[in-house]
């Protein structure tokens, strides 16, 4: 098991000029662990992970890795639609020092779900870092069976866990029972996280995390400790927050709240877009309570952090 507790799927910053901003991003990466993140996940899809550039990806996990310099596991989105190039991706993750691959469904060809375990058994062959895999249907459009899931969890050893983020929570019941040993069960949606703790799950990889990663991670701490009344409390203070994060196209909103934090460039890559301003406003309305709340307990501190 790479980790158990709450993991930010990271934003990827970019300057004006449409490259990415290491600075900030070094900034973010050290903002998380300083607030306890079990993990870090760079390159999902909330990393913009589709429009990196092979020789950007390469200078990313690089920067990732070295600046964490072993603090927490580093996790890099290797997988797309092409089994070759996923191959390649993960086998230079691998060499850069990564702890964790986490492997999407393929997106647009819409294999069956023998395609999909041979895809995996591939790159399982060729890297030998544990991979998580990513069910994501809304984004990809192919959906892993709970069959599936568990038939490569017992037949490819370094298949180590499962983001599952399908919303069906009977997949989810089904997955916990069959798991084997040792595999991991995250959840992919950061408002199902309390319903997946109370199933026994391990985790989440987070896209609020961005924002509050102190309150997510009380979630799951809480969880793996038995306390689900704890947990539920935390997940109804965070709830408007979690659902802020998806009024627009993920990372649309996320980002537009760390540029109001003053965490990173208002900058999007192409095709995503800016929110409408009415958007963006009810977002950080959405939000506003839990700043104001850690406000008026240390003013001036980074209030994200202080919940």
């Amino acid at each position: 098991m790479i980790f158990q507790g709450a993991a930010p799927a990271l934003v990827t910053p970019f300057t004006s000029s449409g490259e990415i901003d290491p600075p900030a991003f070094c900034r973010l990466i050290d903002r998380q662990i300083s607030a306890g993140s079990a993990a870090l996940v760079v390159l999902g899809t909330t990393g913009e992970n589709a429009t990196i550039a092979p020789v950007e990806r390469s200078r990313l996990v690089e920067l990732a890795i070295g600046h964490v310099n072993g603090r927490v596991p580093v996790i890099i989105g290797t997988g797309n639609n092409s089994t070759a190039e996923s191959i390649t991706f993960s086998q230079e993750a691998d060499r850069l020092g990564a702890d964790g691959l986490l492997v999407v469904g393929p997106y647009y060809n819409k294999p069956p779900q023998a395609g999909f375990k041979a895809h995996v058994a591939a790159i399982a062959e060729a890297a030998p870092c544990p991979i998580i895999l990513y069910n994501v249907p809304g984004r990809t459009a192919f959906d892993a069976t709970a069959e599936t899931i568990l038939s490569l969890a017992e037949e490819v050893p370094s298949v180590a866990g499962v983001k599952e983020a399908s919303g069906d929570l009977a997949k989810v019941t089904d997955i916990m029972a069959g798991r084997p040993k040792n595999f991991a069960v995250y959840a992919g949606d950061d408002e199902l996280t309390l319903f997946f703790m109370a199933l026994g799950a391990d985790g989440v990889i987070s896209v609020v995390s961005n924002i509050f990663p102190r309150l997510m991670s009380e979630i799951v701490r809480c969880g793996l400790a038995g306390d689900i009344e704890g947990a539920a409390k935390v997940h109804y203070m965070l709830l408007p927050a979690m659902r802020a994060c998806f009024f627009d196209t993920n990372p649309i909103p996320v980002k537009s709240m760390l540029v109001r934090l003053g965490l990173i460039g208002p900058h999007l890559r192409l095709p995503l877009v800016p929110s409408d301003a009415d958007v963006d406003e009810r977002a950080m309305a959405a939000i506003a309570p839990l700043l104001e709340q850690a406000a008026s307990t240390s003013p001036g501190a980074d209030k994200a952090l202080l919940l």
